[in-house]
């Protein structure tokens, strides 16, 4: 067991002597500027380099990324994460004399790294080591979502979003991550329907392990005779056919309804800022229908919990239309529903998203949608994201839900638009001036390449925006606890 120190891995190199063509090497000092942006460097004063045959080519550097600690890499710890690479990885290869040879050159202690070559220094978030606790972000995350993996080909919404986002948040210093606690199904059934919840706990909870339900039969003529196999029924309670039902998708999304409510918990306790990192998504899911890979709707849990101690704006900045809260909360005042998306011309779900959607009854006029053209980059997003922070500010919430897609992105593939880091981190900064307690709740966002690094830049935006717009607000104390309406 070597413990965890960071991560090692190989990239090829970027000196004449060791990478002979002209091409190959210009596309090695571009994956090398790219680690360096997030911290990535080799190690030097080694050996590690040296080609197997005396005229190889190309061999590889061994870099290192500490993942945001400060303790030096030791050298022994290094000799030992050598040999375990150049033995399991490289065995047939590599002689055991060689593997003496590189272990051996090892000799500096703290190990060396190079200087950064390309960048100017890592894109980390620069916060204080010594913020105190109570000023940083509560990261709930819903640390058993990798039980839920569909492994067929296609399908986007994998652990490794999770991971991807994990890797560039942490090293920030901008979250304290909590546990979060188990709320019971009470909360659930304040926004789902009962029958619903209990089909897809009693179906989901049945299943062999391993095994999945597509959806593939749908009520367009006699809704009121479900279909006694409970598998046949999914399609009462599902808008597509690529959402399937298992064991583990039921589970894990049970774990982000405990993990977002937990997060409105702290709001409510004096926290400022709150972030829970799920997976599944969860505002696709509508009070009786799951789909759009959500089954039960984290975020709109999460602000009828709030909206016990004041109203709530949710605010849904996915690529695809927030039908889920909008369809929970259209006949009420109490819930402002604020949604920028994909025209559902060309979007999913295809259904809602619409303009004339302002919702009924006493909702009437609660209920923002802002529907956007297929290509979009940053600048062109502001002016939307601006009014719908002017519907907002009329609406004098006491809370802000956020549901926050990383599919804007540029290359997401489930999306159309471009959005860079420097976007996502002016979106934060505007939030942020809106000075009030803000719940972020990880919604879509597939291009894993980016994800992380777009998710770090929108919290280093609000973060920085919010701490800036009222120093009264990190001093956390309990809020007025007391619910102003039934419920």
């Amino acid at each position: 067991d070597l413990g965890c120190v960071g991560v090692f891995f190989e990239c090829l190199p970027d000196d004449p002597a060791l990478s002979r063509s002209d091409t190959v090497r210009k596309q090695n000092v571009a994956r090398l500027r790219f680690y360096e942006r997030y911290g990535a460097t080799p190690v030097v004063g080694t050996k590690y380099e040296t080609p197997l045959e005396p005229e190889g080519d190309n061999p590889p550097y061994l870099l290192f990324d500490a993942l945001g600690k400060k303790e030096p890499l030791r050298r022994e710890k290094a000799r030992l994460v050598v040999a375990a690479i150049l033995g399991k990885k490289y065995g047939a290869l590599c002689s055991p004399e060689y593997i003496r040879m590189v272990m051996d050159s090892f000799r500096d202690d703290p190990v060396k790294l190079r200087p950064l070559r390309y960048v100017g220094a890592p894109t980390r978030v620069a916060v204080a080591s010594e913020l105190p606790e109570s000023e940083r972000i509560a990261l709930f995350v819903n640390r058993d979502h990798a039980i839920h993996h569909v492994r067929e080909r296609g399908y986007v919404e994998s652990p490794v979003r999770v991971e991807a986002i994990l890797k560039e948040i942490v090293p920030s210093g901008l979250f304290s991550e909590k546990k979060p606690r188990h709320f019971g199904e009470k909360h659930i059934l304040k926004v789902h329907g009962a029958v619903f919840f209990h089909y897809l706990r009693k179906v989901c909870l049945s299943m062999p392990e391993g095994e999945s339900v597509y959806p593939y039969v749908f009520p367009v003529r006699n809704a009121a005779r479900p279909p006694q196999d409970l598998s046949v029924r999914a399609g009462y309670f599902c808008m597509d056919t690529f959402t399937p039902l298992n064991r583990n998708a039921f589970l894990a999304a049970l774990g982000a309804v405990d993990c977002a409510l937990s997060g409105a918990q702290s709001l409510v306790e004096g926290r400022h800022l709150a972030y829970a990192l799920v997976r599944p998504p969860g505002h696709h899911a509508e009070r009786r229908l799951f789909g759009g890979f959500c089954y039960l709707n984290s975020g709109a849990a999460a602000a009828e919990y709030l909206s016990a101690f004041g109203k709530v704006a949710m605010l849904d900045l996915d690529y695809h239309h927030g039908n889920g809260q909008q369809d929970i909360f259209y006949a009420r005042k109490d819930v402002l529903t604020v949604s920028l998306h994909g025209h559902p011309r060309f979007a999913y779900p295809y259904f809602s998203g619409f303009e004339d959607e302002r919702g009924e009854g006493e909702g009437r006029g609660y209920s923002l949608n802002i529907p956007l053209p297929e290509k979009m980059s940053g600048s062109d997003y502001v002016d939307p994201l601006r009014r719908a922070i002017r519907r907002i500010e009329e609406f004098a919430p006491s809370f802000l839900v956020v549901a926050l897609g990383g599919d804007t992105c540029k290359n997401d593939p489930t999306g159309t638009w471009s959005l860079a880091a420097k976007d996502f981190e002016i979106n934060g900064r505007l939030l942020g001036a809106l000075d009030l307690p803000v719940l972020v709740i990880q919604e879509g966002g597939y291009n894993t390449r980016l994800l992380g690094e777009n998710i770090r830049s929108f919290f280093k935006g609000l973060f920085q925006s919010s701490r800036s717009a009222g120093s009264r607000l990190w001093s956390p104390a309990p809020r007025d606890r007391r619910p102003v309406r039934n419920g």
